[in-house]
């Protein structure tokens, strides 16, 4: 069965909210004549790349990455391509409900872009609406996915579709590089590392193919 990686490639070159700290990989030990091992540490924000937003993101009460449940983020999933949507964000009316229903996936990953941004950070990024996070939730869905940077504009005060999930109880990814994968069913593995304390958590997500 083929595994697609959909985690964006952490450096330097990363593309990162507006205002975040860099990533900063150091060498603290390098192998030479006197030292046996190479050793670094890593330094970046928590929502660069590929990630899981933890509910205490968007929730002062809610679960950290360390205490978020790990179900979510394994199982059947659909991707669900929405190029085709032209405003701001996806709305009710880009998806075909119909055949997201009869996919019967708990997960569902959206994907907005022709070819994903590695290059550059994207200012107008395809957010989603909380009408379709609360469509979602009404089919039983437990995580929504999105090749986009946020389910929310970036600039944005309300945070309408992440308190959607919130009021939902789902869990979000954010980040994903779907450029290479067909539409269709598959089984998620996408786990949030356990930070304690922390709002979000780097993910190393891969769809795997489901036998017929």
């Amino acid at each position: 069965m083929r595994i697609f990686d959909i985690t964006q490639r952490l450096d330097a070159r990363t593309p990162l909210w507006p205002g975040e700290p860099p990533f900063v990989l150091s060498h603290h030990a390098v192998i030479s004549a006197q030292c046996p091992v190479n050793v670094g540490a890593l330094s970046f924000p928590l929502h660069a790349g590929t990630h899981a937003d933890a509910p205490f993101h968007y929730d002062a009460a809610g679960q950290t990455s360390a205490e978020t449940a790990l179900e979510p983020y394994i199982g059947r999933c659909v991707v669900v391509d929405v190029r085709h949507a032209s405003g701001l964000a996806v709305q009710v009316d880009d998806i075909d409900w119909a055949a997201l229903e009869a996919a019967g996936a708990q997960r569902v990953l959206l994907r907005t872009y022709d070819r994903f941004p590695h290059e550059a950070w994207d200012s107008g990024f395809r957010a989603v609406s909380a009408a379709v996070i609360a469509r979602l939730a009404a089919l039983g869905v437990v995580l929504i996915g999105t090749d986009a940077a946020s389910l929310d504009p970036e600039t944005s005060k309300t945070m309408d579709a992440h308190h959607a999930v919130r009021a939902a109880d789902m869990r979000i990814l954010e980040g994903l590089v779907l450029d290479a994968v067909p539409p269709g069913v598959y089984e998620l593995i996408a786990l949030p590392l356990p930070l304690g304390g922390a709002d979000a958590s780097p993910v190393r997500a891969v769809l795997r193919e489901i036998a017929a």
